[in-house]
């Protein structure tokens, strides 16, 4: 064989074998994705039958692409009208993610600078009466919730404080994006809504999502529902509320996570500083940090984006890695959501996921969660001596003061005052020396009518605790 056909048939030989291991690589990327596919499909219906949950719809990516939608459960306990792909879902504080894009969309336009005091636009310094740091307050510093503001402010506040100095440290709020949301309109001459709409949401064919109350949606849209799993109620509130307010489908969500792992319609040097770690959440957590309007989890296994939604009685979580381009979004109609998170992305993106740590919400298999269960199967005083003898011999059966205290608040829904009591005195007994844990018994009692007992408690809780308003104006009432 001459040299020149000996060359050719080496590089068939070669480019057949490339071929080859592309086409085993594909299809053993194909085999992981059914795989993850197939484990959820099983696994999430068990979850929800452990943690309470009455609905879900979940959107799965694998490679930057949509690769699965499906729904599970019912809208509403009452009526069982199923989920599908086109049930709609209260995003709660994923809505912030989108606002944020939205709003880096005018940085792009040299119409917003990230580092110019929001007021310089607005022209006037909003909710905020005699304190200068308003002047400080930046769209970097919303964006990163180092803006000074609370989450929420006190209702009926006549004015929005700041506390502490803009950039000093994280502290979550829901204020600033409401206060650049006046910014935007400000600026664009629409209302907040509708800019989203325009910029956002029909660019992206996120069909099914507003920011406010549709009138398909009195169909289409879940019921909330409380931790035992009973119908609360359906917020169909009309106005828009830029941290809060997006009611979306897994899908629609998904669409927009795509965009956000790609940086499509951002600039490139926008895209990357909102993917940058901005600032850290605190030191405990040095893994869990923010970017412009999102979430981000930096760690041996590569750096991923996330937020969380949490609504009361109404659920949301979604996470991307951005090496892998592999994400999960998922909604949920109940106060026990969040409870399944670890074992949804376990399965769905893998890796460790510091940001769970971090927000330390109640799995659906802890002590607490199988206490009530007990509780509603057999009574309190029975479930409550089966718990205190088993947590003699195993620590892992401690429930703390606060989840206690919840148990005792969710049973008091529920009208079990009886077994509420019972919850509420064992806490007294285990944290004697906690106003909290009197003022919670002296409530249980109130409800039940026992004045007496009610007053006793609630002057208990104001020796240990002076400053107990709730303890002063309730025992105001009883004593009238």
């Amino acid at each position: 064989m001459n040299t020149f056909l000996k060359t050719c048939l080496l590089a068939i030989l070669s480019l057949s074998s490339l071929y080859a291991q592309g086409q085993a690589s594909t299809s053993s990327a194909s085999a992981s994705t059914q795989n993850v596919i197939a484990n959820l499909q099983k696994k999430i219906p068990d979850l929800m039958k452990e943690a309470d949950i009455p609905g879900i719809s979940v959107a799965l990516i694998r490679d930057g692409k949509l690769v699965w939608v499906n729904a599970f459960g019912v809208m509403n306990t009452t009526t069982k009208q199923p989920v599908d792909a086109s049930t709609v879902f209260e995003a709660a504080s994923l809505t912030k993610v989108v606002v944020a894009y939205g709003v880096l969309k005018l940085v792009d336009q040299d119409k917003l600078g990230l580092d110019v005091p929001l007021n310089k636009y607005l022209g006037n310094n909003y909710d905020v009466v005699n304190d200068s740091r308003i002047d400080q307050i930046t769209a970097r510093h919303v964006l990163t919730h180092s803006s000074g503001f609370p989450n929420w402010r006190v209702d009926d506040a006549p004015s929005l404080p700041i506390n502490f100095t803009p950039g000093e440290k994280f502290s979550y709020s829901g204020e600033g994006f409401v206060y650049l949301s006046k910014v935007v309109e400000k600026i664009t001459g629409q209302a907040f809504t509708d800019y989203i709409q325009t910029t956002v949401l029909t660019p992206l064919q996120m069909k099914s999502s507003s920011l406010t109350w549709r009138d398909d949606y009195a169909t289409r849209a879940v019921h909330r529902h409380d931790a035992v799993g009973n119908v609360s109620f359906r917020y169909e509130g009309k106005d828009c509320n830029a941290a809060a307010s997006l009611r979306t489908t897994a899908e629609d969500y998904a669409r927009f996570m795509l965009v956000l792992m790609k940086g499509t319609g951002l600039k490139p040097a926008t895209w990357q500083e909102m993917m940058k770690p901005q600032i850290y959440v605190n030191k405990e957590h040095p893994q869990v940090a923010w970017g412009l309007g999102v979430g981000l989890e930096i760690t041996n296994d590569g750096k991923g984006f996330w937020h969380w939604g949490d609504q009361g009685d109404s659920k949301a979580f979604m996470n991307a890695r951005l090496d892998q381009k592999n994400g999960i979004v998922y909604f949920t109609n109940s106060a026990n959501g969040l409870s399944i998170a670890k074992e949804i992305l376990d399965e769905a993106v893998g890796g460790t996921h510091p940001s769970l740590v971090w927000l330390d919400y109640e799995r659906y298999n802890s002590p607490g969660r199988l206490l009530l269960k007990s509780i509603l199967a057999h009574g309190a005083p029975e479930a409550l001596t089966t718990w205190t003898a088993a947590r003699k011999s195993d620590p892992k059966q401690f429930i703390s003061e606060n989840q206690i205290n919840s148990l005792g608040y969710i049973l008091l829904r529920m009208k079990k005052v009886d077994d509420a009591i019972e919850i509420f005195r064992q806490n007294s007994i285990d944290f004697p020396q906690s106003s909290n844990v009197w003022d919670s018994l002296a409530e249980g009692y109130m409800t039940r009518g026992d004045k007496a007992l009610a007053i006793q408690y609630y002057e208990k809780s104001l020796q240990l605790d002076p400053n107990n308003k709730n303890g002063e104006e309730q025992l105001k009432k009883l004593r009238q």
